[in-house]
């Protein structure tokens, strides 16, 4: 058994460690965050909208968390929303993304969040095209594209981040 795994190591269908990070893996990956990944990730920001990077990313591949490298969306579920951030119809796998109630601001909302780290992401709404009528309203700044062909993030070093996911 390794530093990484336990007896108890938590796995989503596509094989995902879903495991939280230790305090120390936690403490490593955060001090690799700029200020506004933080303030997103962490403080459960939002970034200005049309502003985020990957709005417009249209290559095919995969988005990740950008804190801990599960992968989260696929770019084939991805759509043009008109809301100002990059918008999916459905999760990489259903275990991935943790659905919280958020009522702050004054309203209902279903906050997304990384099922491994518990980064904040975005929101869900029902509001998306067929075939699941969701619209995931992810924040650029929360997640880290992978083209398909390239392997992905493992920084946990979980031995999970090595495949393609981009086309599975």
């Amino acid at each position: 058994m390794t530093q990484t795994e336990s007896p108890a190591a938590m796995r989503s269908a596509s094989g995902y460690d879903l495991t939280p990070p230790t305090d120390s893996q936690r403490a490593v990956l955060e001090a690799d965050l700029s200020p506004e990944e933080k303030r997103v990730l962490l403080a459960h920001g939002t970034e200005a909208p049309f502003c985020g990077t990957l709005l417009g990313e249209k290559r095919a591949g995969v988005f990740c968390c950008r804190e801990c490298g599960l992968p989260l969306f696929r770019s084939v579920t991805k759509f043009e929303s008109g809301t100002g951030w990059p918008s999916f119809t459905e999760p990489v796998d259903p275990a991935h993304v943790r659905a919280v109630r958020d009522d702050s601001h004054g309203m209902v909302r279903v906050e997304t969040r990384c099922a491994r780290c518990d980064s904040h992401q975005g929101h869900v709404f029902p509001d998306g095209p067929p075939p699941t009528g969701l619209r995931y309203c992810i924040n650029s700044v929360a997640l880290s594209f992978v083209a398909d062909g390239e392997p992905l993030p493992d920084p946990l070093g979980r031995g999970d981040g090595g495949r393609d996911e981009g086309t599975a």
